[in-house]
């Protein structure tokens, strides 16, 4: 499937695109630590997400610790700066299946889905990595955009609903990370480039489980919620940010 086909999906979902100003400030040459830093830290959230997800609503207590040893190694690199970030791909598997939850109506398609998005995720993780160390950039420790946030304070309290709304939150977060790499991939070097091109299909496809699950768990119609979440990305993304990220929005 070429970009074009992927992207159009991705298009019509997005209420808006990424502003041509977010482009020009992102593809300024100092500005290269701040995206790399950021989209690793994003990928480490996704990753974290997706498994929050499965040990709330689908699994018993030692298939959710078995999870947390899983993310461990990665987590402790970031926010501990333990640990050898090239020995990271021999961590990045599950040592056991995770069992559902006896007594859990999501069971075994949200833990499928989501484990396959957190092996990408890390896997992603890794080849940031990688690439940081190639163009000689130091990991820093930076603060968190207003994006997600802004995003999760409308999520409902009360279930199932809050946990569909996460689900759609996630479907809008890697459907504008997808439409962002394809944005930036034809700016930067070929090697930047062709990595933000391979990750377009993954984005693409966490967005579509994303919403798949939302809609199975909801049981009904949740366009209006999507509709509503739809907006309040596209006024994140368009309104003036102070803060320059790879989420952030129109830069000031």
């Amino acid at each position: 499937m070429s970009s074009e086909n992927l992207l159009a999906p991705i298009k019509s979902f997005l209420k808006c695109e990424t502003p041509q100003a977010w482009i020009d400030e992102a593809v300024k040459k100092e500005n290269l630590p701040i995206i790399l830093i950021d989209h690793l830290i994003c990928e480490l959230k996704a990753a974290q997400s997706a498994m929050f997800l499965i040990r709330k609503y689908a699994v018993d207590k030692e298939s959710a610790n078995t999870l947390l040893a899983w993310l461990e190694p990665f987590e402790r690199l970031i926010y501990k700066r333990e640990g050898d970030w090239r020995e990271l791909p021999a961590k990045n598997k599950l040592s056991k299946a995770v069992i559902p939850k006896s007594d859990s109506k999501y069971g075994q398609e949200l833990i499928d889905k989501m484990v396959v998005l957190i092996k990408e995720e890390l896997h992603h993780f890794y080849q940031v990595l990688e690439i940081m160390d190639e163009y000689g950039i130091e990991y820093c420790s930076i603060t968190p955009c207003r994006y997600a946030k802004g995003m999760l304070r409308n999520v409902k309290t009360f279930e199932p609903d809050a946990m569909v709304d996460k689900l759609i939150v996630g479907a809008y977060i890697e459907a504008r990370s997808c439409e962002r790499f394809a944005k930036l991939a034809p700016h930067v070097d070929k090697r930047l480039g062709d990595f933000y091109i391979s990750l377009l299909r993954s984005e693409a496809r966490h967005y579509q489980d994303y919403l798949t699950l939302a809609e199975e768990i909801s049981g009904q119609d949740i366009s209006e919620r999507v509709k509503f979440f739809g907006e309040k990305e596209a006024e994140l993304i368009s309104s003036p940010d102070n803060d320059f990220k790879f989420h952030s929005g129109l830069p000031v």
